[in-house]
């Protein structure tokens, strides 16, 4: 969360929801993450009437569409196995949106989940799975 989110929730009087906050970290770590393997960043929470997409990247002509899933441990599963044949429908129809918008451009494109551990309120371990799951 940055600095003026960070300010405008202190002076509102609310707290947002602790999942919330979490997923807002994970997001952000993931994002670095990506940056730093030299994707180039597009867009965040991008949302239609099926979903939302985190985060999408672009690597060289290649579009990313990018799931991310922040847990506090992984007792049972990895963050990963949240993302069911459900969700991916429902991402692959919010990926068709977004391609629709940029008048479906000639590139690949694929989705990848970043799984993000937090340890004590802070990320201590990042997972990229590019190519986690394809369409039908």
């Amino acid at each position: 969360m940055g600095t003026w989110e960070k300010l405008k929730e202190i002076f509102s009087g609310k707290q947002q929801p602790e999942h919330l906050r979490r997923g807002a970290l994970g997001e952000n770590a993931a994002k670095r993450h990506l940056k730093k393997q030299g994707l180039k960043f597009l867009t965040a929470n991008f949302a239609d009437k099926h979903g939302e997409i985190d985060l999408i990247f672009r690597e060289t002509e290649t579009l990313i569409f990018v799931e991310v899933k922040t847990r506090t441990h992984e007792t049972f599963s990895r963050p990963a196995d949240a993302v069911d044949r459900d969700k991916q429908r429902r991402l692959f129809k919010t990926a068709n949106t977004y391609l629709r918008k940029i008048n479906y451009p000639e590139v690949y494109h694929r989705y990848d989940i970043v799984e993000v551990i937090l340890t004590d309120g802070k990320v201590s371990e990042i997972r990229h799975l590019p190519d986690a799951f394809q369409p039908d």
